[in-house]
């Protein structure tokens, strides 16, 4: 379980728009062991989504570029794979489940044959097999196989992200990136399918990804935490020793915006300001303006990576020693 699947190493990927050039992803390194699940949490704009696309190499170019950094999956850099080699590890190895399930499947065609299209273009099965693995599929994830023939329109929301699901996992990939798959769903359809996802996982013993905003889901799901801020990982570790020592000032403004039910407190303490204009990012460290520890130098120099604990990295000036920590 320890072995390492996915090594992202020093990645950059940037988009060309009439504003100018937005840093979308910058200096980010990440890496997910076999067998875990891994939260990319952080808010809209954080380069989250635009690191999933690429890692499947899906970043749409133009007007994005992926314009340095490795990804290396299973000893092998993605990064440098033509696109016929990717089309063989997209769906195979590596599937994908999109935030919106009504526009990821083409309204035209019935859902088996959907799940049938993926399963024929990675496995050598006849339309039969391929058929019945397709109904095998829509039964795993609690859809009834007579469904089969119906088209995504006559579904509800969760029932279509359980369609998604089963098209992800139907030739058993080895990652499966989920792109915030529950946002669009009612808090009971939510726990639904995240209690599919930790099912599956379990039974095909898949490798996850999952990117969200929403932290409890992170706490029921993940084994491991990635915060994301402003295109560059601010903060990693174990899902436990982050929501008990949160170490990046980011990430503790994350958690005093949320209410808790071992504290009475009147007010919450959300983080001052907003997200930096991607095309106009602050110098130095990119949290420093919203940043109450910062001090001059963090507009300066950018932090290094430093690790407080086995397996607790923070990108922070503070565990540089090069600023104080201020106590409240």
């Amino acid at each position: 379980m320890s072995e390492t699947l996915l090594d992202i190493r020093d990645l950059r990927v940037t988009y060309q728009t009439e504003e100018g050039l937005v840093l979308a992803v910058d200096n980010l390194n990440l890496t997910l062991k076999k067998g875990e699940t891994l939260g990319l949490v952080g808010e809209t704009g954080a380069g989250k989504t635009t690191t999933a696309l690429a890692v499947m190499q899906l970043v749409p170019n133009p007007p994005g570029t992926v314009e340095s950094g490795e990804i290396w999956f299973n000893g092998e850099n993605l990064l440098k794979k033509k696109n016929e080699e990717m089309r063989t590890v997209r769906g195979n190895q590596i599937s994908m489940i999109f935030q919106d399930p009504m526009t990821s499947l083409n309204p035209v065609l019935t859902v088996g044959f959907q799940i049938e299209e993926a399963v024929m273009l990675h496995q050598k099965l006849t339309s039969k097999q391929a058929e019945r693995q397709a109904r095998d599929m829509l039964k795993l994830v609690g859809i009834p196989e007579g469904r089969a023939g119906d088209y995504p329109h006559e579904f509800s929301g969760g029932m279509r992200q359980r369609v998604g699901i089963a098209i992800a996992l139907s030739c058993n990939p080895s990652l499966l990136i989920a792109d915030e798959p529950t946002t669009a769903l009612d808090v009971t359809i939510q726990a639904q399918v995240l209690d599919l996802m930790r099912r599956l996982r379990s039974e095909f013993g898949t490798s996850m990804i999952l990117i969200t905003h929403d932290l409890g889901v992170v706490a029921e799901v993940c084994d491991t935490v990635a915060i994301m801020y402003a295109g560059t990982v601010v903060e990693t570790s174990d899902t436990r020793r982050l929501f008990t020592e949160p170490r990046h000032p980011y990430t503790q403004g994350l958690f005093g915006s949320i209410p808790s039910l071992d504290e009475e407190v009147t007010r919450l303490s959300p983080i001052t300001g907003i997200m930096p204009d991607p095309t106009e990012l602050p110098s130095g460290c990119r949290f420093h303006p919203r940043c109450p520890m910062a001090a001059e130098i963090c507009s300066q120099r950018t932090p290094t990576m430093v690790p407080v604990e086995e397996g607790h990295n923070v990108h922070c000036m503070i565990y540089e020693g090069l600023v104080e920590a201020k106590k409240e």
